[in-house]
């Protein structure tokens, strides 16, 4: 069939590439250096340990919600806690999605219409893009972080928009670094352009108790729309978008994958609840950043390292097939370390992509240098270059 040959050619050209995906399965026993569990609250039962009385007990076995927000999954409990993330992100509301994914599609593909510009920085997420994608509005991408490569851009734009959306990640997954917050929040109140931030690998670990970078840099009310996900350092599924209730009330009208998604189960949404609880407890946090601190001085005159303040940690090893050989070095010696390949980067930026945990002891990151040391000063493997 055609269709079949099509994909063979495809799929063999991501061989022959060394960008060829394929499923692997989580290795017990490993040093988790790869998960986005930053407080490790998946770990151990950390949430599982506050469903203490009995009611919450029943609640966490129930399978399903019955439907979509707008048919039978909606409820008390849903509504509850979409005015404590309200509240807890000083936000007038929020509205949950069932993943980081849904509710960057869901935003992007329907706020932003017609005569509209969407800006965007060239390392958002491939949720963002997608929804971006999706929309009826013009879009531009900027080169990652530069904001006169975006000004000088959209000096060309001959046309007057309605509305401009300039979107970012306040911690790029990828690499690990932040946007400039300030000098965009500035530039959008000057323009009076709708600054959108996704906050998935900030919330729980910058702010005060976790509530992310704008929370820390005092830039929350600026921003027209914020995302905070719930699959990463929050230990468990879904994400919200905070903004005003007028930008619920469109979301819940428009956004596809909100409006035709079945609802959270009532036990995801417990475990949400329950993770915002722990938030309120700064241990964990505090570890995560002391390893973080850690890490940058045990690191900081190594070759290829990336200093940075977040949990992501970037060592660049260009080359999809040399950035996957030391990866699976350093699991043989029994780091789950992670190659990051291209297409998912630029071509040249391939790297490892080293996720820091509260539960990380510090001999854990000290060993993982040594072993990255031998890796990459192994004599005659013409591989590493």
């Amino acid at each position: 069939m055609r269709a079949h040959q099509n994909m063979q050619r495809l799929l063999q050209s991501r061989r022959e590439k060394g960008n060829f995906r394929s499923l692997n399965l989580v290795e017990e026993g490993k040093v988790d250096f790869c998960s986005n569990d930053y407080l490790g609250f998946s770990r151990g039962g950390k949430i599982e340990k506050l469903i203490s009385n009995q009611s919450e007990k029943n609640l966490s076995k129930e399978s399903g919600s019955g439907g979509s927000r707008l048919l039978a999954g909606n409820s008390v409990l849903v509504e509850t806690l979409e005015k404590r993330i309200a509240e807890f992100h000083s936000g007038e509301s929020a509205l949950l999605f069932n993943s980081g994914y849904d509710a960057n599609l869901g935003f992007y593909s329907c706020v932003p219409q017609k005569n509209d510009l969407i800006i965007y920085d060239e390392y958002v997420h491939a949720s963002m893009i997608d929804g971006i994608r999706s929309s009826l509005a013009d879009s531009l991408k900027f080169r990652h972080n530069q904001l006169e490569d975006l000004l000088v851009k959209f000096s060309r734009k001959s046309k007057d928009y309605h509305s401009v959306f300039v979107a970012v990640e306040s911690v790029y997954s990828m690499d690990g670094d932040f946007a400039p917050l300030r000098e965009l929040a500035e530039l959008c109140r000057s323009r009076e352009w709708n600054l959108c931030v996704d906050e998935a690998h900030a919330g729980g670990v910058f702010g005060k108790q976790g509530r992310g970078l704008l929370n820390e840099l005092n830039l929350e009310s600026v921003c027209f729309a914020r995302l905070y996900a719930y699959g990463k350092a929050f230990g468990s599924h879904g994400a919200s978008i905070v903004g005003s209730s007028l930008l619920r009330e469109f979301l819940i009208n428009f956004s596809r994958p909100f409006i035709y998604s079945t609802a959270l189960p009532p036990h995801s949404l417990k475990r949400i609840d329950l993770a915002y609880d722990l938030m309120t407890f700064e241990d964990e946090r505090k570890k995560l950043l002391e390893n973080i601190r850690f890490a940058n001085k045990v690191f900081q005159e190594f070759p290829f390292y990336q200093i940075g303040r977040s949990p992501i940690q970037i060592i660049r090893i260009p080359g999809n097939e040399n950035v996957a050989f030391v990866a699976q070095a350093l699991q043989q010696k029994g780091f789950d370390v992670r190659p990051i390949k291209s297409p998912t980067v630029p071509e040249g930026k391939e790297c490892l992509r080293i996720c820091l945990h509260s539960f990380n002891t510090k001999s854990e990151i000290e060993n993982l240098k040594i072993e990255l040391m031998k890796v990459l000063s192994m004599k005659n493997n013409q591989r590493i270059n």
